[in-house]
Parts: structure tokens; C-alpha cells; sequence
């Protein structure tokens, strides 16, 4: 018996090694697995992030361009009016148009004064403001003092 319980004993100890080898194993296929998934799942994520800047990269190249042939266009619109201007009307029309495409300024336009906008309300001179502590005083003291209306036995006694 004393055979029968040593080989029973050894028999347990290996099935259990045999488990736990088995369970760690298992456990660190699994920590494998995963850690290939998320680097899996981390190299679609950069393939996705690359494709997007190369896309916003093409839609500021073509925007760019397409704002290059807008203004190429308008150029072209805007001589070929100041062109037929000034062959179908006076020449000092023409002139105007061409000198307001290139972006020169005319004599008139450079005598214009630009003021920046007021924030107050216009006065005469010597006149106090509307800023002014004693603005709207001097009415109040110059009008009429309001006279006493009389009462139903005031109307009475008369």
C-alpha cells in the first residue's frame, strides 16, 4: 500500500503541475494575444490618422488652387471690361477701371478724408457735451416753475 498511495500521491502532484503549467500558459497566450490585437488596432488607428492628414493636405492644395483660378478669372473678367470700356465709351472711364483693377488710387480718391466713427453725439461749439456732468442742468433751472393747479374748494371759494 505504502507504493499504491506514493504513486497516487505522485500522480495528483503531476496532474496538478500539469494544471497550472497549463493555466499559465494559457494565460500568457492570452497576454500575447491581446497585446497583438492592440497593436493591431494601434497601426490601423496611425494608417487612418495618415489618410486623413493626406486628405486635409489635398483639400488646402486644391482649395488653394481653385482660389489662384478664382482670381485669375476675376483679373481676366476685370480687363476685359476696362478694355471694352474704354474702346466702346470714353477713355477716362477705361482709365478708371483699369487704375481700380491694379489697385492704384485715383487723385480724387486720395484728397478723401476717412474718419473713424463717433462714439458721441455731435455739438455745437461752446457747447457742453453729453459726457459733461452739468449736461441737461441748466434746463431743469431755466424752465418755468409749474403752476400750482387749484383745488375743488380753492374753485369753490372763488
Amino acid at each position: 500500500m505504502h507504493s499504491t498511495s506514493v504513486l497516487i500521491l505522485v500522480g495528483v502532484i503531476g496532474l496538478g503541475l500539469g494544471a497550472l503549467l497549463a493555466f499559465l500558459a494559457t494565460r500568457s497566450r492570452q497576454n500575447i494575444d491581446r497585446t497583438q490585437e492592440l497593436e493591431l488596432r494601434l497601426k490601423e488607428a496611425n494608417t487612418k490618422l495618415e489618410d486623413f492628414q493626406l486628405q486635409v493636405n489635398e483639400h488646402f492644395d486644391q482649395t488653394s488652387q481653385l482660389v489662384h483660378n478664382l482670381t485669375q478669372s476675376y483679373r481676366e473678367v476685370h480687363e476685359y471690361l476696362a478694355n471694352s470700356a474704354m474702346r466702346l465709351s470714353s477713355q477716362d472711364i477705361g482709365r478708371q477701371m483699369l487704375e481700380a483693377g491694379s489697385g492704384q488710387l485715383s487723385d480724387n480718391d486720395e484728397n478723401l478724408s476717412v474718419l473713424p466713427p463717433r462714439d458721441w453725439a455731435p455739438k455745437e461749439p461752446g457747447a457742453k457735451g453729453t459726457l459733461s456732468e452739468e449736461f441737461g442742468l441748466e434746463k431743469e433751472a431755466q424752465a418755468p416753475a409749474p403752476t400750482p393747479t387749484p383745488t375743488s374748494e380753492e374753485v369753490v371759494n372763488r
